[in-house]
Order: C-alpha cells, then sequence, then structure tokens
C-alpha cells in the first residue's frame, strides 16, 4: 500500500473554494470500520454540486465527493467484512457529510457497506450507481402498487439524466411501454436506443392549468423533475395509476388538488434513497445483479477519471450530460 494516494480533493482557501487532484494518506481519512481500495465510482448531480463546494451539499471542508463507491476491503475491524472482500457503497452520507468515493482509498462505516452482488462487477456496479439504485427504487414502488407491464403507458421524465435514463431501459426491460420526456430535442434517438417507445418534448406533456384532473393517459409514471411537471403527471394518470417521484429540478411546490388522489386513488410514491434500509436495498441490488440485469448498460455509459472529471462536472451543472457518467478511479490496473 503506498504512502500517498490521489483523490479529488475540495477545499476553501480565504473563502474561495478550490478543487484539484492531489494526494493524501490513509491517516488523513475520517475514522471508519472499513477501508476500501476503491476501483470505480460515478458522477452524479449531488457530486457536481459537491466538486463545486455547494453548501447544501458540503458539510465542512476540506471535502472529498463521490456518492459511489466499489472496489476491495483493504482493512476491517467489521467481522461482516474480510480483506479482500468486493464490496459497494452508496448513499448514505458518502460524499456529502463524509468523505466519498473519488479517492484511491476510502474509509467509512460498515452499516454503509455491502458485499458484491453475484452477477455484478465493480465496474457494472457503478455503471449503474446511485442513478441505477433510484431508479430501480421507482420500479419496484411502481409494481407494489400494481402497476404491471400491460396496464397502459409508463411516462418518464428527465429521461436522458442518470436516474431518468436508467428507469427508461429498466422498464423498457421487464416488458413496460414507456413515453420518455425530455427538453433535449437532440437525445431523442438516443432515447428510443435506450428503450423508449415513444420520445415526447416536456412541454407537450406540461399543463400549467388549475384543472384539478386531466384526462387520464399514463398507467404510472417514474418523476425526476418536480413542480409542475410532477403536478401535471399526476393529474394526468388513469384510475389506481402511481408515480415515483424522485427529483426536484422543476421545484419542491406542488400545484396540485387532493382529486387525482380521491376520484382515482392515484398513489403518489416517495423514493428516498439515501438511508433506504440495508436488507431492502440487498434485495435491490439482487436484483438489479439478475432478474432485472441491463445487458446493454454500457450504451448510457461514458467514462472519465479523476483528472478528467471537471469537463463533465461543468457540463452536468449546466444540464448538458445525458446518461451515466463512470469514473474510474485505479487506472494503473485492469478493475473489473
Amino acid at each position: 500500500m503506498s504512502d500517498r494516494f490521489d483523490c479529488y480533493f475540495v477545499e476553501k482557501v480565504d473563502g474561495e473554494v478550490r478543487h484539484s487532484v492531489a494526494g493524501i494518506r490513509l491517516d488523513d481519512l475520517p475514522q471508519g470500520d472499513v477501508l476500501i481500495r476503491v476501483n470505480w465510482s460515478s458522477l452524479n448531480y449531488k457530486d457536481a454540486m459537491a466538486a463545486r463546494g455547494h453548501a447544501g451539499v458540503v458539510r465542512q471542508f476540506p471535502h472529498i465527493p463521490g456518492v459511489d463507491i466499489a472496489g476491495t476491503v483493504v482493512e476491517s475491524t467489521s467481522p461482516a467484512f474480510r480483506t479482500g472482500e468486493q464490496v459497494l457503497a452508496c448513499t448514505y452520507e458518502i460524499g456529502s457529510g463524509r468523505w466519498g468515493g473519488w479517492s484511491e482509498y476510502a474509509r467509512i462505516p460498515a452499516a454503509w457497506v455491502m458485499p458484491l452482488p453475484s452477477g455484478l462487477t465493480p465496474r457494472t456496479s457503478m455503471c449503474l450507481g446511485t442513478a441505477g439504485f433510484t431508479a430501480a427504487l421507482c420500479l419496484e414502488a411502481l409494481q407494489h402498487h400494481g402497476v404491471h407491464p400491460g396496464d397502459g403507458e409508463i411516462l418518464v421524465t428527465g429521461a436522458s439524466g442518470g436516474v431518468g435514463s436508467t428507469a427508461v431501459m429498466l422498464l423498457s426491460k421487464l416488458g413496460y411501454r414507456v413515453v420518455a420526456a425530455s427538453g433535449k430535442t437532440a437525445l431523442h434517438a438516443k432515447l428510443r436506443e435506450w428503450g423508449a417507445a415513444e420520445v415526447v418534448s416536456r412541454e407537450s406533456i406540461l399543463d400549467s392549468s388549475s384543472k384539478p384532473l386531466l384526462s387520464g393517459r399514463w398507467a404510472g409514471a417514474v418523476d425526476t423533475v418536480g413542480g409542475e411537471v410532477l403536478g401535471t403527471a399526476i393529474r394526468q394518470m388513469r384510475h389506481s395509476g402511481c408515480v415515483a417521484a424522485c427529483g426536484v429540478a422543476g421545484g419542491p411546490q406542488l400545484p396540485l388538488t387532493v382529486y387525482p388522489f380521491i376520484l382515482r386513488g392515484v398513489t403518489l410514491a416517495g423514493i428516498e434513497a439515501a438511508f433506504y434500509p440495508m436488507e431492502r436495498r440487498k434485495r435491490i441490488w439482487a436484483n438489479l445483479a439478475e432478474p432485472w440485469r441491463l445487458d446493454r448498460l454500457e450504451v448510457l455509459v461514458e467514462e472519465a477519471d479523476l483528472r478528467t472529471l471537471d469537463p463533465r462536472i461543468d457540463a452536468m451543472l449546466a444540464g448538458n450530460i445525458a446518461g451515466r457518467i463512470l469514473v474510474r478511479i485505479r487506472g494503473d490496473e485492469k478493475a473489473g
């Protein structure tokens, strides 16, 4: 184990946020039960904000972003994990309240770590990452509330983003007819390649009127946007439909009455990934590894490393990223 290793280091100097690829030592890492040699991570919107020192994400400086981690256990004080075991960790406070995975080594609590499921490699697990995990939670919510293939069309909003694109592919694989809504016209062909049966503009599915109910079109929806887009989707639900909501890019306010819920029996299922219980979390990842396995996942993915992340971070914050950004942490070895 080398004395120094690389990480993406965010610090505040004289009130100015600075970021660089820097060398640190193991002793610099926070206390924790499990030391992981990180092979792969990913870029999520939360990571992009952390990389630029966003006060709503970074609680103290210096900081290392990276909500997703896949790698190998180097040391463990927990009997739950052994040296050499392949593991993954995502969400919780990783990369926000605690140093994250954009580092060759990460030390985190054992309660946040799980064995890598059989059927996934470290690389494929991070092609999914938090975005794929969230998309899977949305699918689970639709199934739990009785929305199945053949019941009708499923709307996915913000479909070109990390969660949306994975949801399109996942729902399509399981036989749902997916209508992908995106404000990025240039990506409509790509969305069809990812599995959408139909692609529509965001404007075409948005209704800013005060009508309490709209014509019922959708059997279900995965909403990554929030605001008026979510309000419209709920008002367009067919009877007994379900909307899985996981985003607030369009705002936290919900312009709505109770009528979709009490006249059509619509369910609004809030999706919270950060502290999802570990035993249920393992079941979701086991599904992603086997019955829900995405064999074409690579078409969603662009690869970067710590030194080529900055342009992708800026593009993500500007809304110009489609699909998933996979982050290679250790470039000196083949890390499957």
